[in-house]
């Protein structure tokens, strides 16, 4: 649930937010780990914990940004 730009409640698993704590990076949803929402890179790779106040929903362009780097990762064989 979003008031304005602000996330208020877990979103769906797999919805890309943005982690303004760690430099706007990009990240899938993966739940909730005690006061921290996990993000994990959209190509794969290492989740990291967030604080649910420093993330933001991505916007379209971001989101677009995210979908190209998960598809050229995937057509070099990276991402599954």
């Amino acid at each position: 649930m979003y008031r304005g730009r602000t996330l208020i409640a877990p979103p769906e698993t797999g919805t890309l937010l943005v982690d303004v704590g760690h430099n706007d990076r990009v990240g899938e949803f993966r739940g909730v780990v005690g006061p921290y929402w996990s993000l994990r890179p959209v190509g794969g790779g290492v989740e990291w914990e967030a604080e649910p106040g420093d993330v933001r929903p991505a916007d379209r362009m971001e989101q677009l940004r995210a979908e190209t780097a998960r598809a050229n990762g995937r057509g070099r064989g990276e991402v599954l």
